[in-house]
């Protein structure tokens, strides 16, 4: 069972989020964190939606077009059959820069017959706060809402307005179009201009990713998560998203529900560090130079998470009149872990920016100020990983000395050491090396608990967590190292339940945790691989990828026993791990194509 039933389109300046069935449940405009304009995804009455009403003699496919973030929506009874296009548009501008303005376009292509569709054209403006009135004009279909906000929504099409409004029948005979935007046309739109923006978007789509490298397998995968993770990145700032929603709940009746509209300095790091290796350099370049804007002093410490135009300040309010995702209350925007301190974020960081001078070496115009911030980095590091903290998960009880947070101080001075070799300054070396060594030796001796036979979620405790798989990854261990076999080992038998992880076991501010985080089983999946076990990785990958929705797209959370997508979606963290994994396991031979080039071998 899968409710989570979406597309995404985007155009880095904002998204939408568009159900199976053709209906737009989720848009902010005219950025990722404004307030929704539709947001039924939030509250089924009162949120708002823009989608198509036809009988039940159609049938309904999605998918989107090939190496694009272009949605088509397709309505079929056999006879009579359009297709609705979604996308926002985005290109390059003849005089640099990128076209991509606070707007959508739903471009409607007949295929066949005679279809009849009725349009339900909803929207609510401020989150539904206050009420949305919408007027009919000689252009356009203009809405506004009386929260004194002084945001208006325009729509511009070639239907009859008053029969799009009223939800009138209406039968499509030829291609037609509706722009959806924030600003008032300086030109009125025509299908001819909504036709050509399409074009141009498609290009640009294709452009990106033909830059992208292919693999043997899973590249369909590959390809849709690094185009959802380009779509969660704002182009502005350089910031990248942590997913487009607010509120979609880890459990369905439950409160854990954030507002996710924001970038952490751990999640987009780690997005950037894949994307990068992709080749992707642009966008990488871009979040580099947010990060320096948010560090004006050298000694200025690093919080966990902005606002996507750099706030600091993201303040956390409840919307008490939407009645939640399946009734999920509290509906959050703002999230006050931005207080938070965490100490990992340095580690992240440090390794972003090491990747970053390894990949582009050449061609990085601001290795200077890279270099300030990695002696920056060091000096906090230097100063603080002794300190406990809230760690990977935002605890929000005490502070404790969470293992994932030492191996990633120690990452951060790990890292630096690599950059100060890669750039020749080596006065600070002998130093560093000594803090390195110090830090792992604390890390062997506290966060391996000899009882349970695996490093543990924190020191002096009993307690195992999924985060504590990454040592490897970030090189504080090797593979084949007893002790990290051993803990994969005693976190399959611990967190793994029916193939999927806990992030923990143990009670948090909440309680236990009931659903699984999706991030924690490509981890593990990984660890799998990289222990030897390559077989059992790539059965439990392939078993995982089909709890994907119809579109390969996974929020945060698995339902451990319906397999429901829950969580804030879709998410950068999943989609991240998913290309990590997939990368690891497209050289694997399978048992079957083994006997397969067997007897094409013996066969000739």
């Amino acid at each position: 069972m899968n409710n989570l039933h979406y597309g995404i389109i985007g155009n880095c300046r904002s998204a939408v989020l568009v159900s199976k069935d053709g209906s737009i449940d989720w848009c902010c405009l005219p950025k990722f964190d404004s307030a929704s304009v539709f947001a039924k995804l939030l509250d089924e009455e009162k949120g708002g939606s823009f989608g198509f009403e036809v009988d039940e003699s159609y049938s309904v496919n999605q998918f989107y077009l090939d190496d694009t973030a272009i949605l088509v929506t397709r309505f079929d009874n056999g006879k009579d059959a359009f297709e609705v296009i979604d996308f926002m548009p985005r290109y390059h501008k003849i005089q640099g820069g990128y076209h991509s303005p606070p707007e959508f376009i739903r471009y409607i292509r007949h295929i066949s017959g005679q279809p009849t569709m009725k349009v339900d054209y909803d929207p609510q403006l401020e989150y539904a706060k206050g009420v949305t009135t919408t007027y009919i004009k000689d252009d356009f279909i203009v809405s506004l809402n009386d929260e004194d906000t002084y945001d208006t929504l325009f729509l511009y099409t070639d239907l009859d307005k008053k029969a799009v409004v009223k939800g009138e029948p209406i039968s499509i005979t030829s291609n037609h179009f509706f722009l959806v935007g924030y600003n008032e046309k300086l030109f009125v739109p025509t299908l001819k201009t909504s036709i050509l923006e399409f074009e141009r978007t498609k290009v640009y789509w294709l452009n990106w990713m033909e830059r992208t490298p292919k693999y043997k397998k899973y590249n369909a995968e590959i390809a849709r998560s690094v185009m959802t993770l380009k779509l969660l990145s704002y182009d502005k700032s350089g910031a990248v998203l942590a997913a487009a929603t607010t509120s979609l709940p880890e459990t369905i009746g439950e409160v854990r529900n954030w507002d996710y509209r924001f970038c952490w300095i751990r999640d987009a790091s780690m997005v950037i560090k894949v994307i990068s290796q992709l080749g992707h350099k642009n966008i990488a370049r871009r979040y580099l130079r947010f990060i320096i804007d948010l560090m004006p002093d050298k000694d200025e410490k690093l919080q966990i998470m902005y606002g996507i135009s750099g706030e600091k300040t993201l303040t956390e309010a409840s919307l008490g009149h939407l009645a939640g995702y399946k009734n999920s209350k509290p509906v959050r925007i703002g999230n006050a872990a931005y207080k938070q301190k965490q100490n990992d974020i340095y580690g992240i960081l440090m390794d972003v920016i090491y990747q970053l001078l390894f990949n582009f070496s050449n061609d990085i115009e601001n290795g200077e100020e890279l270099w300030t911030m990695t002696k920056g980095i060091v000096w906090v590091v230097g100063k603080h990983w002794e300190e406990p903290d809230k760690g990977i998960w935002e605890f929000r009880g005490d502070d404790q000395h969470f293992t994932f947070s030492k191996i990633l101080c120690w990452t951060a001075v790990d890292k630096a050491l690599k950059v100060a070799k890669l750039l020749g300054k080596t006065s600070k070396i002998a130093r560093w090396e000594l803090l390195e060594k110090t830090i792992r030796e604390d890390i062997m001796e506290n966060a391996w608990n000899d009882k349970v036979q695996a490093f543990t979620q924190a020191y002096n405790s009993d307690d195992l967590d999924a985060s504590v798989l990454l040592m490897e990854s970030y090189g504080f261990i090797d593979a084949k190292h007893p002790k990290y076999v051993s803990t994969v080992k005693a976190i399959e038998r611990d967190l793994c339940y029916d193939g999927l992880l806990y992030r923990y076991k143990n009670k948090d501010d909440f309680g236990l945790p009931t659903s699984s985080f999706t991030i924690c089983t490509f981890w593990f999946i990984n660890s799998l691989y990289k222990i030897g076990e390559e077989q059992k990785a790539t059965e439990q990958f392939e078993k995982l990828l089909s709890y994907s929705n119809h579109l390969g797209l996974f929020s945060e959370d698995i339902d451990f026993k319906t397999k429901r997508l829950l969580g804030n979606f879709p998410q950068a963290y999943s989609h991240l791990a998913l290309i990590e994994t997939a990368i690891n396991l497209s050289n694997v031979t399978t048992a079957e194509e083994r006997v397969r080039d067997t007897i094409r071998d013996t066969h000739g």
